[in-house]
C-alpha cells in the first residue's frame, strides 16, 4: 500500500510526534509498504493516511476525507488531543468523527473518548519495560 503519514511536527523536530511517525514509517516500511512522511496533506495520491495529532493534523484529515472519502484514514491519538484537545476543540472532535480508526499508545486513553467513539480505538503498545 501507498501510505501517507502526516505528522504536524516539522522534518527537522525531535519531538514525539516527528520520532513517532520515524519509527512508525520504518515500520509499515518493513512489512513492505511504501510510506511518505507529510507535514500536510495537499491531494498526494495514497491508499490510506495515518494522521498524527486530532487537532493539529485537523486540516489535512478534512482534506483527505473530502479527496478521498471512500479510503481508510487511522488517526493516532497523542496525550494532548486525549487529555485536553479531543474535550474542547472542535476541530479536534471533527477528527474523530472523520476517521475510520484510532490508535492509542496507552489502553487508560480509551476511556478520555466518549462511548460512541470508542469502538472505533485500537490500542497498540510501543514497548514493554
Amino acid at each position: 500500500m501507498k501510505i501517507c503519514l502526516v505528522t504536524p511536527a516539522p522534518a527537522y523536530s525531535r519531538q514525539g510526534n516527528r520520532v513517532t511517525a520515524l519509527r512508525w514509517s520504518r515500520i509499515l516500511r518493513d512489512l513492505g509498504h511504501r510510506v511518505s512522511i507529510l507535514d500536510e496533506y495537499n491531494g498526494e495520491r495514497c491508499d490510506l493516511m495515518v494522521a498524527l495529532h486530532a487537532r493539529r493534523s485537523y486540516p489535512s484529515i478534512d482534506r483527505f476525507h473530502r479527496s478521498n472519502p471512500n479510503l481508510p484514514l487511522v488517526l493516532a491519538l497523542t496525550g494532548t488531543d486525549l487529555y485536553g484537545d479531543i474535550h474542547t476543540d472542535s476541530q479536534a472532535q471533527e477528527s474523530l468523527d472523520l476517521a475510520n480508526c484510532y490508535v492509542l499508545l496507552q489502553s487508560n486513553g480509551v476511556a478520555e473518548l466518549q462511548v460512541r467513539h470508542r469502538p472505533k480505538a485500537r490500542v497498540i503498545y510501543q514497548s514493554f519495560t
